[in-house]
């Protein structure tokens, strides 16, 4: 069975020298869970993406920049952060031939916001001068509660989670026509989507980031979703 995982990445500069890069806990967390981790650059042509995804049984999506707003016809809010075009352009034709492709798909924090915009959704661009909650989504210590919506693929895959890490400063607003919400802070903002249709290729999207929190349950379900994708594959081959 094919246990490779394309799993997106990041850039930044150390000592003036640019790097490619993706934190630790995305790669333990993936190989705890049975999959192989495969780097995708933020600098690859968008237009060979598919070559990639030939190659790897599920894609996952991590978090990072800001998901410029260019990407779904918004203006630049005053308080946006760094952007990165080239990995917008990546991803977003990242998850688009991973969906024409039927490969599962695990995004995370800027992950379900990036699924959301392939999908026609919007973002709020910050949240804390955009929606008045008592909740600081970008507390890189803080906890708030969760409500997973019962029946939902979310719910059968991490059962009761109540309280999730938080780290963002962007997140869902104008939900994408073609998902769902499966889960919620306590103060509405949306923590979890996932496809309205069960004929959809598996999806999971989340706000929160489960590698930091030694939450195996996405990971494993992940890892089940590509186990049973390849499995299809080679029954009807």
């Amino acid at each position: 069975m094919n246990r490779l995982a394309a799993v997106s990445a990041t850039r930044r500069t150390d000592n003036g020298r640019e790097r490619v890069a993706v934190n630790v806990a995305y790669v333990t967390a993936l190989m705890k869970a049975g999959l192989v981790p495969l780097l995708v650059p933020p600098l690859l042509d968008p237009a060979g993406v598919g070559e990639v995804l030939d190659a790897v049984g599920g894609l996952m999506l991590t978090g990072g920049e800001d998901v410029d707003p260019a990407t779904y016809g918004a203006p630049r809010h005053e308080k946006l952060e760094t952007v990165d075009a080239s990995r917008d352009q990546v991803e977003l034709a990242l998850y688009r031939a991973a969906h024409a492709r039927r490969l599962p798909v695990l995004a995370i924090c800027r992950g379900i916001q990036l699924v959301n915009v392939a999908l026609g959704g919007t973002l709020y661009q910050d949240l804390p001068s955009e929606i008045r909650t008592p909740i600081d989504h970008r507390d890189p210590n803080g906890r708030h509660g969760l409500k997973v919506q019962a029946g939902t693929l979310l719910h059968r895959t991490v059962g009761g989670v109540t309280s999730v890490n938080s780290r963002h400063h962007q997140a869902v607003k104008q939900l994408a026509p073609s998902l769902r919400a499966s889960a919620w802070a306590d103060d509405g903002v949306i923590e979890g989507a996932e496809p309205f249709s069960p004929n959809e290729p598996w999806l999971l999207a989340v706000q929160w980031h489960p590698e930091d929190d030694v939450e195996a349950a996405l990971f494993d379900g992940f890892a089940r979703a590509v186990e049973q994708t390849q499995a299809s594959l080679i029954r009807a081959s």
